[in-house]
């Protein structure tokens, strides 16, 4: 078998002005970014936004294994295999970032024949939307440390400055730095930091703003910290809230790529499911959801983050509702749940298998509890055995979801026709949608309400720091809005060594953050970090490109 790169290296890909023209976007609308990879012009929406919306469908997964699940993949592949159907099918996925790409997950393009194309591109710098994120943020950064050397007119306490630095690289060692050092000349000195771009508000911004307008509001919205009175600072009072939209002229537009079977394909925006809130942008969203009969779309990691975040903030502020949802699983990782190490998952294991299954079980609970129809996509191992395929469709079938065995890794959009069949009849049902919780209610009870009907905890514990915060994030108004939990993707509690389906635990709150121009509230937990770090061999040291430009390593 290739590799995933010598596969997409090997694909016919159509100039993607043909793509388009399946969507009825005509030439003029079209920003090109080379011959197979365009931005689409704004005036399209203006166009478009009075058309029927297709049906939406979200893919999400159990908790992630190192044995690995298959979410983008089948996403894809059941986007190729709708098409197959004779649909007018639209892939909408998010852009990955280049810190996990070099650290250990890899890119995000999907996998085997099942990958959107071109895959280096996609997966190094695309179109640079990332680097405008990058940039934008840190051009905040600099504004707010120069007003204070230059005066501080605004009396911005040092100490209470929130807004950290971004850079899209795992690198533990910046997570906590002291800037302004070298004397008087090079600024105040002060503690800050650096987190991963896809945790930066910035990015959460582009990727839930209906507009530039929108954009520009959201991001005067910013707050950046406290004066030496307790008064919120925000970008609008540092009068640059126009430059800082400046940055995103052409990252507020969306990206249109294909999929190795010429699938369009929109990728745009790329904020982490355990960090941030795990979703592409509105913005493609919606233009698919006006360019199609059926769009496909994926959240981050597993259900309890990606899927939860993806219904309970996403389609809160853009007036979504899904008609159906796909969980991922795999035998393999399902045994991993149940206790098996990764260098065991080979031979039959039904106890192992019966264990792990509380997993997946839970995600379909879950999934219920939003009112949404389920259908489970197994990924298919060669290792599968017949009896362990039959115990897991058993086993879902009872709980009210449909399953189907998905091969769109060896297959492509031919191995997902099973699976594409029972979505699309999975979309014709009644559909209940809801959410989970008030965002007018008190901050603890919509962050219990999550913890205890999505996690399975008992209760949620406050550290003081989170206490205080949420104590005046109450008298300054800010507790009206949607949580966005950083937690583990590993576990379904805040401790990632809980695999399977804990039972007995309590979720920790060491921290809340107010993201005012993103409009929600970031409650960290348990040992999330919000700037990754590097394994100890990176998959950047298995990566090369030779002088004709092929570049072997990346997957």
């Amino acid at each position: 078998m290739k590799s995933d790169v010598e596969i997409a290296q090997a694909a016919v890909m159509k100039p993607i002005v043909e793509v388009a023209k399946e969507l009825n976007i005509p030439d003029e609308e079209l920003e090109l970014y080379g011959k197979y990879k365009t931005k689409v012009s704004l005036k399209t929406w203006q166009r478009v936004k009075d058309q029927k919306n297709a049906k939406l469908v979200l893919v999400t997964a159990i908790n992630p294994t190192p044995a690995g699940e298959g979410k983008t993949t089948t996403t894809v592949g059941l986007g190729d295999a709708m098409r197959r159907l004779n649909k007018k099918v639209v892939i909408a996925l998010r852009e990955p970032s280049l810190g996990p790409c070099f650290g250990i997950k890899g890119g995000a393009a999907g996998g085997g024949y099942a990958q959107v194309v071109p895959m280096e591109d996609i997966n190094l710098h695309f179109t640079g939307d990332f680097h405008a994120i990058t940039s934008a943020h840190n051009l905040l950064a600099a504004i707010i440390d120069n007003h204070i050397h230059q005066g501080n007119e605004l009396g911005i306490d040092p100490r209470r400055i929130t807004w950290r630095r971004v850079l899209d690289l795992n690198e533990r060692a910046l997570r906590s730095v002291i800037c302004g050092l070298g004397g008087k000349a090079n600024g105040v000195p002060r503690e800050s930091g650096f987190d991963i771009t896809v945790a930066s508000e910035m990015m959460a911004i582009l990727c839930l703003a209906s507009d530039l307008d929108d954009m520009k509001a959201r991001i005067g919205r910013i707050i950046i910290g406290y004066t030496y009175a307790g008064k919120p600072v925000t970008a609008e009072e540092l009068n640059v809230t126009g430059a800082l939209t400046l940055l995103f002229k052409d990252a507020i537009k969306p990206n249109l790529v294909q999929t190795l079977e010429n699938t369009p394909a929109f990728v745009h925006g790329g904020p982490f499911a355990n960090i941030a809130h795990g979703c592409n942008s509105v913005m493609a969203t919606k233009f698919a959801l006006k360019l199609a009969d059926v769009v496909v779309t994926e959240a981050g990691f597993g259900a309890d983050l990606g899927a939860e975040k993806f219904l309970d903030i996403k389609c809160r502020f853009a007036g979504l509702k899904p008609d159906a949802v796909v969980i991922v699983a795999t035998v393999r990782a399902l045994k991993m749940h149940g206790g098996v190490p990764k260098t065991q998952l080979v031979g039959e294991n039904m106890a192992a298998l019966e264990k792990g299954m509380a997993n997946l079980e839970k995600h379909i609970e879950n999934m219920q509890k939003f009112g949404l129809p389920a259908v489970v996509a197994i990924n298919a191992f060669p290792t599968d055995t017949e009896a362990e395929l039959a115990f897991v469709r058993e086993k879902c079938e009872a709980l009210g979801a449909e399953v189907a065995l998905s091969e769109v890794w060896a297959k492509g959009g031919e191995g997902g026709v099973e699976l594409a069949e029972k979505v699309l009849s999975a979309c014709e049902k009644p559909n209940s949608f809801k959410f989970i919780y008030d965002e007018k209610a008190p901050i603890k009870d919509k962050i219990l309400a999550i913890a205890r009907e999505i996690y399975g905890a008992d209760n949620v514990i406050y550290e003081p720091a989170a206490e205080k915060t949420i104590k005046e994030l109450i008298e300054l108004g800010y507790d009206k809005t949607p949580i966005c939990m950083a937690k583990t993707q590993y576990s379904l509690s805040d401790d990632m060594a809980k695999i399977g389906r804990p039972t007995n635990f309590t979720i920790t709150v060491r921290e809340v953050r107010l993201a005012a121009g993103a409009g929600f509230l970031v409650a960290l937990t348990g040992q999330i970090m919000t700037m990754p770090g590097l394994p100890k061999h990176p998959a950047a040291e298995r990566m090369d490109i030779d002088n004709n430009g092929k570049i072997v390593g990346l997957f």
